[in-house]
């Protein structure tokens, strides 16, 4: 049974463009824990999240990550194509709006933070949780450094040059 809430308003760029007006019941999250967990078993097996494979790739000593990454993002941008080219909707038949976004200097500045922090951590956002999964803990300070830097961030969004 999919109930309508009320629209959610938000106060910055494009955050929430696609936000969906349709709840679900609570058990409906579940087919997102197991699309997680599915996800979490491809990234170890294709050796992903390995810090080994991280520090090949920004060693430029293999080309494993790159292609990995490089797929990733020819299939983000194929689909995008479809989306904007059929106009596709959502599940829930609502469309799907794809906004410009503005470049600014402040995308520079995060994309050197994020990426140093992911070569000395040899962890992203995405994986942290399938390496706590394979049983490396000492991720868990990565994420909660993670943590605590999107709460920083949050903090302090309304001061920061957009």
């Amino acid at each position: 049974m999919i109930k309508e809430k009320e629209q959610y308003i938000c106060d910055q760029d494009t955050t929430c463009v696609n936000e969906s007006t349709a709840t679900h019941p609570w058990y409906h999250n579940l087919e997102y824990l197991a699309a997680g967990i599915i996800f979490g078993i491809i990234f170890v097996k294709a050796e992903v999240i390995s810090w080994f494979r991280i520090q090949e790739m920004f060693r430029l000593q293999s080309f494993h990550m790159y292609g990995i990454i490089g797929s990733a993002v020819l299939v983000g941008m194929i689909s995008v194509w479809l989306i904007k080219k059929f106009k596709i909707k959502t599940i829930d038949g609502e469309p799907i709006t794809l906004a410009p976004k503005k470049f600014n200097k402040g995308q520079i500045y995060g994309g050197l933070i994020f990426g140093f922090g992911w070569a000395i951590t040899g962890a992203c956002p995405g994986p942290l949780f399938a390496q706590i999964g394979t049983g490396a803990l000492a991720v868990s300070v990565t994420l909660l450094s993670a943590i605590a830097g999107t709460w920083v961030y949050g903090y302090f969004r309304d001061r920061l040059p957009h």
